[in-house]
């Protein structure tokens, strides 16, 4: 028997995996790190500096204060991006993995 009749399943059902273990780190960067708490308890604590700066008339506390929210704004940006992107290269690997299988299964060599 030759070493691909055996190899080739693996490759299929590893891509497979791969594919789900990557699509479900995205989704879960996608729901838990986008907003998660620390990045609420900043926005809430920049909110509230500059209406301090704005209340004591401190115009350098306030454009600290514009700069660390839209750092902060850039930040969840980010990390929704690699998220998304995660999903979609493991969608991507879920299917090939299964197109694989498929194309396997349609010469008769899957196990």
């Amino acid at each position: 028997m030759p070493i691909t009749t055996h190899l080739l399943p693996i490759m299929a059902a590893s891509l497979f995996v791969m594919g789900l273990f990557t699509l479900l780190t995205g989704v879960i960067i996608l729901f838990i790190r986008s907003m998660g708490r620390e990045t609420r308890t900043i926005s809430k604590q920049v909110t509230r500096l500059a209406q301090k700066g704005l209340a004591d008339d401190v115009s350098g506390l306030v454009g600290n204060a514009s700069s660390l929210l839209t750092a902060t704004s850039e930040l969840i940006k980010t990390t929704r991006g690699i998220g998304t992107f995660l999903t979609i290269v493991g969608a991507i690997l879920m299917l090939l993995g299964t197109g694989l299988a498929l194309y396997l299964n349609s010469l008769g060599q899957l196990l």
